[in-house]
């Protein structure tokens, strides 16, 4: 019979028959080795998300208000992160960090929205 072995480190195997690593720190290690590049990537891309939707709900505690372009700045808001876009049928873009959404308006000032369920 064949002796089963951490995917991690090697070590010979004990207990349970779908096993697959001696302890949590292997299988850690293991799924970080695998998630690699592409994650930190993701990652990174989240986070920028996150923080733009926690600016937005700061700035907009009751679902709808305007601001001005370098008051976002200021707190690190980065435009060019966004998940989603939606335009009106009166042609107005708004653009979305999940529920929190942001739109131009003249002479640097945005106006706040935060979409219903």
């Amino acid at each position: 019979m064949e002796q089963r072995k951490c995917l991690e480190c090697g070590e010979p195997l004990r207990g349970r028959a779908d096993q697959k690593f001696c302890s949590d720190a292997c299988r850690n290690a293991w799924n970080n080795q695998k998630l690699g590049n592409t994650s930190n990537y993701m990652r990174k891309i989240n986070r920028i998300l996150k923080k733009n939707h926690s600016i937005l709900k700061e700035l907009n505690p009751n679902d709808k208000t305007t601001t001005y372009k370098g008051v976002m700045v200021k707190q690190g808001f980065n435009f060019n992160y966004f998940t989603h876009i939606y335009k009106t049928q009166n042609g107005r873009v708004y653009y979305f960090c999940y529920d929190q959404g942001f739109s131009a308006l003249e002479n640097n000032k945005f106006l706040l929205v935060r979409k219903e369920d």
